[in-house]
């Protein structure tokens, strides 16, 4: 199996950075770096084992209705991660509230289900779906750092500024409210794909 699969899109074709996709759920779910964590883990899962699945019926799947068997295999996937949250960590359940279920809908699913699993051995396309889920998931992670850092002054819900820096307790410090809004998610993401096209200039348009 080609390594390419696997280290490509961590990176070189990360699915956010350089597809653009999976944009809603990364403006969503990384004001805290936990649900980010967490909602990373839930697409990759979702992504390769859906991958594997589809690849394994490929062969039987008439094409007239691939979209629909599709559907029901990634939403099968998706439900059994939802009640798995509910049943193990309730508290990120009820934070990333529906995006669980809008899981569904993320475009790097379907997308490597149509590029990669339908023409691919189930092997490498459990792995393709894996790297995919795990691109993304760099990048939300990337994100909920500095958005949980700047916004709230902690990491993972741990304090790391002090708490005498803050102005309410004599200090010179406020917390940055603007990093805990949507917009400022959009525009990590849009820092994050400048340093990424900064050190690979062939991803620059001419």
């Amino acid at each position: 199996m080609d390594k390419k699969i696997f280290i490509e899109p961590l990176f070189r074709n990360n699915p956010v950075t350089v597809l653009v996709l999976g944009i809603c759920s990364a403006l969503a779910v990384t004001v805290k770096l936990e649900p980010a964590i967490v909602m990373a883990l839930s697409v990759t899962i979702v992504t390769g084992f859906s991958g594997f699945i589809v690849s394994l019926l490929r062969n039987t799947i008439p094409n007239r209705i691939r979209i629909i068997v599709q559907l029901v295999v990634v939403a099968m996937l998706v439900i059994l991660v939802d009640q798995i949250l509910k049943a193990f960590a309730y508290d990120v359940s009820k934070q990333l509230s529906v995006f669980v279920g809008l899981i569904i809908t993320n475009c790097i699913i379907m997308g490597r289900i149509e590029a990669f699993a339908l023409g691919n051995k189930p092997i490498p396309s459990l792995v393709d779906g894996l790297a995919n889920g795990l691109g993304y998931g760099i990048i939300l992670i990337i994100i909920a750092l500095f958005r949980e850092f700047f916004g709230s002054g902690t990491i993972y819900g741990i304090q790391i500024i002090p708490a005498e820096w803050y102005i309410k307790n004599g200090g010179f410090y406020e917390n940055n409210g603007l990093f805990i809004l949507p917009p400022m998610a959009l525009i990590l993401v849009g820092l994050v794909i400048w340093v990424q096209r900064s050190i690979q200039k062939e991803l620059q348009e001419k």
